[in-house]
């Protein structure tokens, strides 16, 4: 099942820590801050799903969080905001600056897993066609960025067009002349050039992470696959 990556900014430790443990059992990774100074500086690093914002906090509101994330960095992540206050002027609020939902605390978590779901299903629609995801390891061809477990991958250009044809056409097989085509089209590279480039993927893309994901196929070429699909 597909991971999804999270960021709850919540100052209340007994609740932050309680939910992040229920939301890890249910396929979301989480990241966990207590303040927007904190909360600003991995969203600027990494790439969420879904953000879950207190409203108050202890260098100022979650209001002001969302508005900075619409409207400073142009990020349309979805937003659920988690609060105590439960008056419709609050909501209105909320919706003003740029939130997407609303849960009011105590609220059930499994209303939240269903609602965050929903968020990222209808969020996933928008950018489904340029946005290529296997297990943790995403690729944004609309902004030519790689990101594996939140990290981000820094790329060079040949190497991002081998990774998007292998997670393209995941799970199947990639030929080495189906790779030097969607390279280097009709002009023949170096003799050593891709699997040059191919050892220098594996390093950026599977070395520093515990699960492989791109696998040889001998004789054939390559695949990106879940070592779990290799399973018999």
């Amino acid at each position: 099942m597909t991971q999804h990556f999270i960021l709850l900014v919540e100052d209340h430790i007994e609740l932050a820590l309680t939910l992040s443990e229920y939301l890890e059992q249910h396929q979301f990774v989480v990241d966990y801050v207590r303040n927007i100074e904190s909360a600003k500086s991995l969203i600027e690093k990494n790439i969420y799903q879904l953000l879950l914002f207190d409203i108050n906090l202890p260098d100022g509101s979650g209001y002001d969080l969302c508005q900075w994330l619409r409207n400073d960095q142009g990020n349309d992540t979805p937003v659920i905001m988690l609060t105590a206050r439960d008056t419709l002027e609050d909501k209105i609020c909320g919706f003003d600056h740029g939130t997407d939902d609303y849960l009011v605390k105590p609220f059930d978590f499994k209303e939240l897993v269903a609602r965050a779901n929903a968020l990222i299903k209808r969020a996933s629609g928008d950018v489904s066609k340029h946005i290529l995801q296997i297990e943790d390891l995403t690729l944004d061809s609309s902004t030519q960025t790689v990101f594996r477990a939140g990290q981000s991958l820094d790329l060079p250009p040949i190497q991002f067009k081998l990774l998007k044809v292998l997670m393209r056409q995941s799970p199947k097989i990639v030929t080495k002349q189906e790779m030097i085509m969607a390279v280097w089209g009709d002009e023949e590279p170096e003799s050593d050039a891709l699997r040059s480039h191919i050892y220098n993927l594996r390093k950026l893309v599977d070395k520093p992470f515990e699960k492989k994901l791109i696998h040889t196929v001998s004789g054939v070429g390559l695949k990106i696959i879940t070592e779990q699909s290799l399973q018999p």
